[in-house]
C-alpha cells in the first residue's frame, strides 16, 4: 500500500471519529438533564468510544509519519522486539493486516467459512482423484459427507474401467467397491508376473488334427480335421465342450471336409468347411445350426463382428457380407466383387446400421461398405499385404516392398473416414506378420515380425518407441494392454512382457506355432496349430504319436485364488483318461495318476 493510499484510509477513519464525537457531544446535555448526579468519568473515555477506531487511527497515525520518523520509531521498536517492523508502504501493508485480524475476532467472522449448496460442492469435488477424497474427507465432518457420496466414488469406479456395466443403484458402497477392484487388480498383475495359477489343456479330438481356433470373452472354439467343431466356456472351467453339430449325410461317416475357419463372439458361433459350406450357430438357442450358405469354391477368408450378427465371407473373387433382418431370418446384406484372391479379410466395428469391412487381396487393399460398391483403399504394384487388423476407424496392414526401388518393409494406417493414409511406420528387413490395433492402448500399436522382433509403434509420433527380440523364428501373433505383451511364434514359444521395465516375465513352449492368442486381465487362451493337417502315422490311438501332429490349445487362469471358492478345479473333475498336467503356482507341470 503507498503513501496516498494511507493518507486516504487515515482520511476517511478521521471522519468517521469525528462524527462519532460530535454525536456523543451532543448528547451529554440531555443525559446530565435526566440524570442530577452521574459516576465519575473514566479519563479518556471519549477517545474509547469506538475502541477500534481508535485503534485504527493510532495505526494510521504511525503508518502516515514521514520515513524518518517511522524510521525512529521503528528503530526504537527494534530494541524492544524482534524481528523488526518492515519500512515504507510494507509497513503500511503490515499494519492493515493486523487491522483486519483484529476485526475479524472482534466480528467473529471468519472468511473460509462459505455455505455451499451440496449438489455444487459435489460438482466441485468430482474433478479430485482418489487420494485427493481422502484427504478432503480428513478436514471436517460435513466434507466427509461430501467427499464419500456415493456419485463421487461411482465416477471413479467408471473411470478407472470397473464394472463398466453397472449403474449407481448396483451396490450401496462404490467406496469399497473401488478398493475392492483394485485388490483384485493388483492381486491379478502379481499373479500375471509370477505365473501364478492354472493352466489346463482342452480335449481334443482323438482321430483329429486341430485346424483353426478362435475365442472371444473367455469362450473357445476350435475346428478340426474331423469336421467337428467343438466350443469351451473357459469363464466356469467347463472343460467338457460339447459339440456343434453340422447336418451333414451320416451315410458317409469320417468323410466330411475339413473345417477351414472358425469365428466366436458373445452370442454367435461361425465355422467354414473346406467344400464351400458356411455353418452358424447361435450359442443360446442350441447345438444346431440357425443358418447355412454355401459357396461354390472353397472359402478362403472369414469374418465376424464382435458387436453384432455380421458375418463377411470371401470365395474366389467375391466377397459375402450376411446378417438377419428384423424378423431374424438371414440374408445377404452385400455383395461385392474384387480383382483377386482375398488373403485377409476383417469386420469393422461400430459402424452402426450399415456393416463395413476391410480385405486385401495380394497388393489391394479394399474398403467394402454395404450401401457402396468396392472401393480401392490401397494399392501399389508389386507391394503385397501381409497382415491385417482393423479398429473403429483405422485400418493398419503391413506392406512388403519388393522391386528396384527397395523402401523396406511397412505398416501403414490408413483412416477409414478419410480414406487416406495417416501413418508410415517401420523399416524392417523382415516381412510383418501380425499386426494389433484394435486390442492396444490409445495412440499405439504393436507388431510382429519374421526377423523375430516384437514392436511398439507410437501413432502420435510414427516412431517405434520399443523393440523386442522375442522369438527364434518369425514372429505369428502378438497382443498388448497398458502394462504387458503376449507373443506367439513359429517355433511354438509363447512369452509374457513387461514392457514398462523391458523384461521377460515367463515362456511357455509347444511343438507347433502360436496360430491364436488372447488374453484379458485374468486368463490367456493359445493355440498351437500344426502346419500340416494329416497325421502321416497310422497309429492314431497312440498317445505319443497322435500328440506329435494333432495342436493344442491352452487356457491359463490368474484368478484361482478366488474361482476355487465357486467351483471344483478341472484337475479334481478329469476321469484321469489322458496324461495331462496341471500347473498350480508350480514351476512345470508334471502327470498324475489316477489313484
Amino acid at each position: 500500500m503507498d503513501d496516498h493510499s494511507l493518507d486516504e484510509f487515515r482520511r476517511r477513519w478521521q471522519e468517521e471519529l469525528a462524527q462519532a464525537q460530535a454525536q456523543r457531544k451532543r448528547r451529554r446535555p440531555e443525559a446530565a438533564e435526566r440524570r442530577p448526579r452521574r459516576p465519575e468519568v473514566v479519563p479518556g473515555r471519549g477517545e474509547q468510544a469506538s475502541g477500534y477506531l481508535a485503534l485504527a487511527q493510532g495505526l494510521l497515525e504511525g503508518a502516515g509519519r514521514p520515513p524518518a520518523a517511522r524510521a525512529a520509531r521503528q528503530d526504537a521498536a527494534s530494541r524492544s522486539r524482534s524481528p523488526p517492523a518492515r519500512e515504507g508502504a510494507g509497513g503500511g501493508e503490515q499494519l492493515v493486516d493486523q487491522l483486519i485480524r483484529d476485526l475479524n475476532e472482534m466480528d467473529d467472522v471468519p472468511f473460509f467459512d462459505i455455505q455451499l449448496p451440496y449438489e455444487l460442492a459435489i460438482n466441485i469435488f468430482q474433478y479430485l482423484d482418489r487420494k485427493d477424497l481422502g484427504r478432503c474427507a480428513q478436514v471436517s465432518k460435513t466434507w466427509k459427507v461430501i467427499a464419500e457420496d456415493e456419485v463421487l466414488w461411482y465416477r471413479l469406479c467408471q473411470q478407472e474401467g470397473h464394472l463398466p456395466e453397472s449403474s449407481i443403484s448396483d451396490y450401496s458402497c462404490w467406496k469399497l467397491i473401488l478398493q475392492e477392484c483394485r485388490a483384485k487388480e493388483h492381486m491379478l498383475r502379481t499373479n500375471w508376473k509370477n505365473r501364478k495359477g492354472a493352466v489346463s489343456e482342452l480335449e481334443h479330438i482323438p482321430d483329429a488334427v486341430l485346424c483353426d481356433v478362435h475365442s472371444h470373452d473367455g469362450v473357445v472354439i476350435a475346428g478340426y480335421t474331423s469336421g467337428d467343431v467343438r466350443v469351451w466356456d473357459t469363464r466356469t472351467w467347463d472343460y467338457i465342450a460339447p459339440f456343434l453339430e453340422s447336418e451333414y449325410e451320416e451315410d458317409e461317416p469320417g468323410m466330411q471336409p475339413y473345417v477351414s475357419f472358425v469365428r466366436i463372439n458373445s452370442s454367435l458361433a461361425v465355422a467354414a468347411y473346406e467344400d464351400g459350406f458356411l455353418n452358424i450357430w447361435d450359442l443360446r438357442t442350441g447345438k444346431y445350426p440357425i443358418h447355412r450358405f454355401e459357396h461354390d469354391a472353397r472359402i478362403q477368408a472369414l469374418a465376424l463382428s464382435q458387436e453384432d450378427a455380421t458375418v463377411a465371407t470371401a470365395s474366389a473373387f467375391d466377397v459375402v457380407m450376411l446378417c438377419p433382418n428384423e424378423e431374424g431370418y438371414w440374408q445377404i446384406a452385400a455383395e461385392f466383387e474384387v480383382q483377386k484372391l482375398v488373403d485377409y479379410l476383417e469386420i469393422v466395428p461400430d459402424t452402426g446400421r450399415y456393416p463395413v469391412a476391410v480385405a486385401t487381396a495380394g497388393d489391394l487393399v479394399y474398403l467394402l461398405k454395404a450401401e457402396d460398391s468396392a472401393r480401392t483403399l490401397h494399392y501399389v504394384y508389386g507391394q503385397p499385404v501381409t497382415c491385417l487388423d482393423v479398429s473403429s476407424n483405422q485400418a493398419a496392414f503391413g506392406v512388403k516392398s519388393l522391386g528396384w526401388v527397395y523402401e523396406g518393409n511397412k505398416i501403414l494406417v490408413y483412416s477409414l473416414e478419410a480414406e487416406r493414409c495417416l501413418s508410415k511406420l517401420g523399416n524392417a528387413l523382415g516381412d510383418f506378420t501380425c499386426v494389433n490395433l484394435r486390442d492396444s492402448p490409445p495412440n499405439l500399436m504393436v507388431s510382429g515380425n519374421m526377423d523375430r522382433r516384437v514392436r511398439i509403434h507410437d501413432l502420435r509420433t510414427d516412431k517405434i518407441t520399443l523393440s523386442l527380440s522375442a522369438h527364434q523364428l518369425g514372429v505369428s501373433a502378438v497382443q498388448m494392454d497398458d502394462w504387458k505383451i503376449v507373443s506367439g511364434g513359429e517355433e511354438g514359444l509363447v512369452s509374457v512382457w513387461d514392457y514398462r521395465m523391458n523384461q521377460k516375465l515367463w515362456e511357455v513352449h509347444s511343438r507347433h506355432p502360436v496360430r491364436h492368442l488372447s488374453f484379458n486381465s485374468h486368463s490367456l487362451i493359445t493355440a498351437n496349430v500344426p502346419y500340416e493337417r494329416v497325421v502321416r502315422s497310422a497309429d492314431l490311438d497312440g498317445f505319443s504319436t497322435h500328440r506329435r501332429h494333432r495342436g493344442l490349445v491352452h487356457a491359463y487362469e490368474f484368478a484361482v485364488d478366488q474361482l476355487a471358492f465357486q467351483s471344483a478345479l478341472p484337475i479334481c473333475r478329469s476321469s484321469c483318461v489322458t496324461t495331462a498336467g496341471y500347473n498350480y503356482d508350480l514351476a512345470l507341470a508334471f502327470p498324475y495318476d489316477s489313484i
